[in-house]
């Protein structure tokens, strides 16, 4: 019949041609057919397929093809029908001596063997009823000796199951989803079949490699072995990482620590000599700083810190105004050397016009004075440093330069009545100069004192020094009180107690707006602006007149014609150009003195 698949026939042959085929020696892999086991004789055979050797020929008169010792194949018998019913017609007789007609659809066949026998599906292995085989070898009869069914053909068809060489892969098919296995009945007690005496082969099938076996049970795949999950590798490899930085960051943070693990020794210099230039700053400082001391005074509602240096042996110290008058009359002054050494320290004089005082020290021994230079020897540019105690951190030392002479400035000024306002002709410095720095001094190249700090300029405004009462620190804008000037007011100061200043005998417009010092049309409580028989009235100097100059040096204010006069000494003589009446004319006069406050 045809069911769509490859009919495992040979191609038929004539007699004659079959007879001329010898008979090959059995292959390794052919599969001889079984001895036909007798039916038992209670039992009546059920027809069963007859397999057929078409390698032989038979008998003279029979076709090829027919079982040997038989009849043909059209001469098989019919099974019995059992009794009541109708017998089934029986099949039609196969006549193989005839060429078979191919199905339209089937494909013209290669010549080859058919497959070994396989005995069906479903038949025991042997009758029920058949005696037992002894399992003796010596006792089983001799089998008779299988006989090959064709010549070995290197193109032979592989053992069932198998496709051959030439045969098309079979498709891939996916797996379809998994089907619970049924429970298959259990069989019916076994009906005796006679053996069959030949197996008809099985029909070759596609190859389905995910298809059900040949029970028709689905087969389960065995469970997959389960693979060791991604997370825990994950895992051990973040462990692995964390152990490895903290044990790598305890290492680097000992080696950081320790400099390494072994003991470090660095290269250091051996002792030399100490000793520093004289003109050096160390030079300079190691000499200067025993006559320097420091000023702690409290009083008078008030307390605050400066600086100072000893004048004489006789423990004369000369300091700033400002940082002495919080004391007042009754307050406690007193003084810190160097060496870390205090005493206590009296009032000699102040005056607040030129913002210099003297204390004096008594019971103290071993005072080193510092030597006064000449302020007028300076120049812009030379070198200077500045020792003091700025923020009360005493001891220190600054440097730098004079970075301008003769700057007018004026400081003070809180009490509101002008009283304690200060007019200095000062020398400009960039050595750092801080809260603290004032009444210290600034040392020339040599250690010699040309100047008393006084002042700051601040970045924010209108402070000019430690009494305007601003705590800003420097921005390279120190000014110092000439020392020429100073010497002359401490002087009278240690011998007097009080300080005159130089005056010409006029009173000022303060309120004009333009360029020189214009003298006023009134003085004080409607007193006449030129003092009758001064200095300036001997002059010839009127009221109104504007003076320009000073010998020769340019005056733009009030401020700065007081600043330029109190620059000298009483009993100096001065040039004076002033503007009258459109034009400028010169006067000369004599300084007069003041008793200073």
């Amino acid at each position: 019949m045809n069911d769509g698949k490859p009919n495992w026939w040979s191609r038929p042959s004539t007699a004659p041609e079959a007879a001329r085929i010898p008979s090959p020696p059995p292959a390794d892999d052919d599969f001889p057919l079984q001895a036909p086991r007798p039916a038992s004789p209670a039992q009546a055979p059920e027809p069963v397929p007859v397999a057929v050797d078409l390698t032989k020929d038979g008998p003279a008169g029979e076709p090829v093809g027919a079982p040997a010792g038989g009849p043909a194949l059209d001469a098989v018998p019919a099974p019995a029908a059992p009794a009541g019913q109708a017998p089934a017609p029986a099949p039609p007789a196969v006549d193989l001596t005839k060429e078979r007609t191919p199905v339209a659809d089937e494909r013209p066949e290669e010549p080859h063997e058919p497959p070994a026998p396989v005995a069906p599906v479903g038949l025991p292995p042997h009758d029920a009823d058949a005696a037992p085989v002894p399992y003796g070898r010596d006792e089983l009869p001799a089998p008779p000796a299988p006989q090959p069914l064709h010549a070995p053909d290197e193109y032979r068809t592989p053992p069932y199951g198998e496709p051959g060489p030439w045969a098309p892969a079979p498709p891939v098919q996916r797996p379809a989803a998994a089907v619970p296995p049924q429970a298959v009945p259990a069989p019916a007690a076994p009906v005796p079949h006679p053996q069959p005496q030949n197996v008809a082969p099985a029909p070759w099938v596609q190859y389905d490699p995910w298809g059900a076996g040949p029970t028709g049970v689905t087969p389960v795949a065995p469970p997959a072995k389960k693979k060791p999950g991604k997370g825990l590798a994950l895992v051990g490899a973040l462990l692995l990482a964390l152990v490895t930085g903290v044990i790598g960051g305890g290492v680097g943070a000992y080696v950081e620590r320790h400099g390494g693990l072994t003991t470090v020794e660095l290269p250091q210099a051996g002792a030399a000599d100490t000793g520093r230039a004289p003109e050096s700053v160390a030079g300079i400082a190691a000499s200067a700083l025993p006559g320097v001391v420091t000023l702690h005074v409290s009083g008078g509602g008030g307390a605050g810190t400066g600086t100072g240096f000893v004048l004489d042996t006789r423990g004369h110290i000369l300091t700033n105004n400002h940082v002495v008058d919080g004391a007042g009359s009754s307050g406690d002054i007193t003084v810190t050397f160097s060496s870390g050494e205090s005493a206590d320290a009296e009032l000699v004089g102040k005056d607040a016009g030129y913002d210099l005082a003297v204390v004096r020290v008594t019971g103290v021994s071993g005072l080193k004075p510092l030597p006064l230079g000449n302020s007028d020897n300076v120049r812009v540019g030379d070198p200077v440093v500045a020792i003091g105690a700025p923020f009360d951190l005493s001891n220190t030392v600054t440097s730098g330069i004079i970075s301008a002479k003769e700057r007018p400035i004026t400081a003070g000024g809180e009490k509101g009545d002008g009283s304690d306002i200060s007019y200095v002709d000062a020398l400009q410095t960039d050595a750092p100069i801080n809260p603290g720095n004032s009444g210290g001094p600034l040392l020339d190249s040599r250690a010699r004192v040309i100047g008393i700090n006084s002042a700051i300029r601040a970045a924010g405004g209108s402070g000019d020094g430690d009494g305007s009462g601003e705590q800003a620190g420097s921005i390279g804008l120190g000014f110092a009180i000439p020392v020429n000037q100073g010497k002359r007011v401490a002087e009278e100061l240690i011998n007097t107690g009080k300080a005159t200043h130089p005056v010409i005998g006029v009173s000022l417009d303060m309120q004009f707006n333009g360029d020189g010092a214009r003298v006023g049309e009134k003085g004080k409580d409607g007193a006449p602006s030129v003092t009758p028989g001064g200095p300036a009235a001997r002059a010839g100097l009127r009221p109104g007149d504007v003076i320009v100059r000073v010998d020769g040096q340019r005056v733009h204010n009030g401020e700065e014609l007081i600043v330029k006069i109190r620059a000298h000494r009483p009993g100096d003589r001065l040039e004076l150009t002033l503007k009258r009446g459109g034009r400028e004319i010169t006067k000369t006069l004599t300084l007069g003195s003041s008793q200073g406050t």
